[in-house]
């Protein structure tokens, strides 16, 4: 975890941030977030806490066409076009997958909690089971 004391000021954070740009233009290469919170020795959470607009304004710069030194728009390669998509689709499947995964979680403790009721409810009202649970065991 970051120490509060090695947060950049916002001056200097805005100083980074135009020398980095400055070079991805120079370079022909695209901003990222990430890039910018290294060059800041930040975490990219930290990065994005502590300077949202400067996060967004990259975010925007890189989801932008880029262009060419002529200033004219360059069209993007097929092959970086699918690049792009195959990250956004792991992007997704990430997601979903996380989500599968709390989901089972849920279901799980839900059938828990519906068996301890259900075991509450039958003992409070006295009543006895016929399906014994310990019979289909071999016991």
């Amino acid at each position: 975890m970051t120490r509060p004391a090695d947060i950049p000021t916002e001056t200097r954070a805005r100083q980074i941030t135009n020398q980095y740009l400055n070079d991805c233009h120079t370079n022909g290469k695209r901003p990222s977030v990430l890039a910018l919170a290294t060059r800041l020795g930040l975490s990219n959470t930290t990065f994005r806490r502590h300077f949202p607009q400067l996060a967004k304004d990259i975010s925007a710069l890189r989801s932008s066409p880029s262009t060419s030194p002529t200033g004219h728009d360059a069209r993007p390669s097929p092959y970086d076009i699918l690049i792009a998509r195959n990250t956004k689709l792991r992007r997704a499947n990430q997601a979903l997958a996380d989500n599968l995964h709390y989901a089972a979680a849920h279901i799980q403790r839900l059938a828990l909690d519906n068996a301890r009721l259900r075991q509450a409810l039958e003992t409070s009202h006295h009543i006895t089971r016929i399906d014994n649970p310990q019979r289909g065991r071999g016991h």
